[in-house]
């Protein structure tokens, strides 16, 4: 647990992820070289903080977004969310501007939301949710889960992984965008028919904690049923625990692979959480472990 653990504990609100990409970037030259097949690596302004790694002749992309949600402080101890965090009063709020550090509460409700730092933090300060990690034999539980458990899930793959993209994006949280210059660098490089989704979704009443990783038939967007066809095949085949997701709301990096203009195939696979976008997510250690087996499998097999 300690890398997952190390990567838990970095804040990347959205728009700010250079800490995390730069992290990632030391865990992957570090790690690579005991990894199945050694990956080329792309990083760089020409990529903003986006890291992408090629294994192999790719056919399948794998994105897991870096990004959290957040605040930005406004004028007069106001703030604005970023992505869409849970306004929960009395929650602590931790970021830095050139002034120094920041440990401050969140005030008031969704019509005005303020901080109660005692001097006046400079606009544009970004401010995400104190981390307070938890991990027992059942479950894992702090800020920042989704999506930190999809890029440990995104890291682990790489250790297996013969052919493949694993791609780590930003902004997700907030809009998305850097899906679109990220494709247009892989199908001019080593173009691909097929992406997976690997991020954290809900607990609802029809998905639950210790029933497997959660399969995506749709959210607000619909991924075309002969791929997710597949995929549910090859998971029955494959014995990993796995549950199906229905939903009429939410969206991902899924949504952008959708839109762009290329034909390419996409599904969210993600272990489901509780107290999404709070302090306390909460996620099982059954289903994190279901996640990491399911893309193992599936990029063998897909």
């Amino acid at each position: 647990m300690k890398l997952l653990t190390e990567i838990l504990n970095i804040n990347a609100v959205s728009g700010d992820e250079s800490s995390i990409s730069e992290f990632l970037l030391r865990t992957i030259y570090k790690r690579s070289v005991t990894w199945k097949v050694s990956p080329e690596i792309y990083f760089g302004e020409e990529f903003h903080d986006c890291i992408l790694l090629k294994f192999g002749n790719p056919k399948t992309a794998v994105f897991a977004h870096m990004d959290t949600v957040g605040f930005m402080v406004r004028y007069a101890n106001q703030l604005i969310s970023i992505g869409g965090p849970e306004i929960i009063e009395g929650s602590e709020l931790v970021g830095e501007d050139r002034l120094g550090g920041i440990q401050c509460k969140l005030i008031g409700d969704e019509d005005a939301i303020f901080h109660d730092f005692p001097r006046k933090i400079i606009p544009g300060t970004r401010l995400s949710f104190k981390q307070n990690l938890r991990i027992d034999d059942q479950f894992i539980q702090g800020a920042y889960l989704d999506n930190r458990l999809g890029v440990y899930n995104a890291l682990k793959l790489c250790e297996t992984i013969s052919d493949g993209w694993v791609v780590f994006s930003t902004y997700e949280e907030h809009g998305g965008g850097s899906i679109p210059f990220l494709l247009d660098f892989i199908q001019e490089k080593a173009p691909i028919k097929q992406a997976l989704i690997s991020d954290i979704t809900w607990v609802t009443e029809g998905v639950r904690h210790h029933e497997g990783v959660a399969i995506s038939i749709r959210d607000k967007f619909i991924p075309r049923k002969k791929f997710t066809d597949r995929i549910i095949e090859l998971a029955t085949r494959s014995g990993i625990p796995f549950q199906l997701e229905v939903e009429a709301y939410g969206g991902s990096d899924g949504r952008e692979v959708q839109f762009s203009p290329y034909a390419i195939d996409w599904c969210f696979i993600g272990a489901p959480e509780d107290n999404v976008h709070t302090p306390d997510e909460k996620v099982s250690l059954f289903d994190l472990e279901a996640m990491i087996n399911m893309y193992q499998y599936l990029l063998k097999n897909l």
